[in-house]
């Protein structure tokens, strides 16, 4: 196995932060955040819109930060020399937590009808935004289009994590716990550098298994979470080879890109690559069966037949290939599951069965999440010395997803590498 050591995150020591708090119950996770960014060294100013001071006073957030918190775009004292300008241009990142519905959505247009929406239109730097909103409010087309627009314009989401609400209802919309976001925020300007540049190879998008010159069998994949996996692991420095079916998707910044169409070439591809890597991530949705004589020709429709009868044949189980490589040619291998009941069950299953180091697992039943769509939801689930152990990522866009899995396979391989 590749040898492999990552950086320990730097020290957030001097770093200029600007906390946008606005309205909601979660505004009390703020207080504990700025705690966390203070005891980390952080110089924290804090701003407020009108509605956050209903849930926390502008005096106890300043207390915690050190700093006067700004609520007024209009104030006369901190415009006299263009107070949000010089605002805009102090902060080294922009944190808003938490973030409405209303204040996404105004972010959105371009709205400056206050201090905190016109300073995200005058500063150029980084900003990280964490929601909170009643789970049908953060599930509302209208939201997820915001959302989605906010990750397009630059910004990077943080959650929300789901569970129980303040107003009693349960799923998708509670704001981080500020350790969360501490951990993102160290993340930005610290990403987990790998040194030696590990090579990892992900497989992607689905398969395409010919039945005659025009028909094929294949499935609902995009590739867009292979995709996500690629670019995360790109850009935290590794040397990536994405071996991608048939999608219509922008290779990744800094990744080899190379097209198959069919199982039997992916798996060719695979197991030539595999020995190289440190890493290998199987996340393409692979055809478990092709025909066993694709026909020659266009296959025609008779009259005197209403049915069709075809052979399949079994396609070859790359994952399981890859896992069973000699010790001294494995990586480290991570699956993926796609699955529509009893999701641990079935995990844990394949985990042992195929001789994984890591699975991860999805129930693509639920609306809006896995196949075609820009957001999942995940049960991890990896091995150590002490047994299985897991982690339930809640629904969450793609690329933020991506970037936990990779966190998590290359630490468990620092962990598995002799000297790392």
């Amino acid at each position: 196995m590749a040898s492999l050591s990552l950086s320990s995150p730097s020290s957030l020591a001097g770093k200029r932060l600007l906390l946008g708090v606005s309205a909601g119950i979660a505004a009390y996770k703020s207080a504990l955040l700025i705690r966390l960014l203070k005891q980390a060294g952080c110089e924290v100013r804090v701003v407020m819109t009108e509605g956050a001071q209903a849930f926390i006073t502008p005096l106890t957030l300043q207390a915690l930060s050190g700093e006067p918190v700004r609520t007024s775009l209009l104030d006369p004292e901190a415009e006299a020399g263009m107070g949000h300008i010089e605002l805009a241009r102090w902060a080294d990142v922009i944190v808003i937590a938490p973030a409405t519905a209303d204040l996404i959505a105004r972010l959105v247009h371009g709205m400056a009808d206050d201090l905190l929406s016109t300073l995200c239109l005058a500063s150029e730097a980084p900003r990280l935004i964490a929601p909170a909103m009643n789970q049908a409010m953060w599930r509302h087309p209208a939201s997820q289009r915001n959302a989605q627009q906010l990750v397009q314009d630059g910004w990077q989401l943080i959650g929300p994590a789901a569970g129980e609400q303040a107003c009693g209802d349960v799923g998708p919309g509670r704001m981080s716990e500020p350790e969360e976001i501490m951990e993102a925020i160290t993340r930005h300007f610290a990403p987990p550098v790998v040194a030696t540049a590990p090579h990892v190879v992900i497989t992607a998008g689905p398969t395409r298994e010919a039945l005659d010159p025009v028909r094929y069998l294949s499935n609902h994949s995009s590739g867009k979470m292979g995709y996500a996996l690629a670019a995360e692991a790109a850009a935290q420095g590794a040397r990536v080879t994405l071996i991608s079916g048939p999608v219509s998707l922008p290779t990744p910044k800094g990744v080899e890109r190379i097209e198959v169409e069919t199982a039997q070439q992916m798996h060719q591809e695979a197991l030539r690559l595999a020995p190289l890597a440190a890493l290998f991530v199987g996340c393409a949705a692979v055809a478990d069966y092709r025909a066993a004589n694709a026909a020659e020709h266009k296959l025609k429709k008779t009259d005197d037949s209403d049915t069709l009868t075809l052979t399949l044949v079994k396609n070859p189980d790359i994952i399981a290939d890859v896992a069973a490589l000699p010790e001294e040619q494995r990586p480290f291998v991570v699956g993926f599951a796609a699955e529509t009941q009893n999701v641990e069950r079935y995990a844990q299953d394949k985990l042992t069965r195929k001789g994984l180091d890591m699975i991860v697992a999805n129930d693509v039943s639920q609306q809006g999440l896995g196949f075609g769509s820009d957001d999942n939801a995940a049960l991890i689930v990896w091995r150590t010395p002490q047994g299985n152990e897991q982690f339930a990522a809640p629904p969450q866009p793609k690329t933020q997803l991506a970037a936990l899995i990779i966190q998590r396979a290359l630490k468990q391989l620092s962990l598995m590498t002799p000297g790392a």
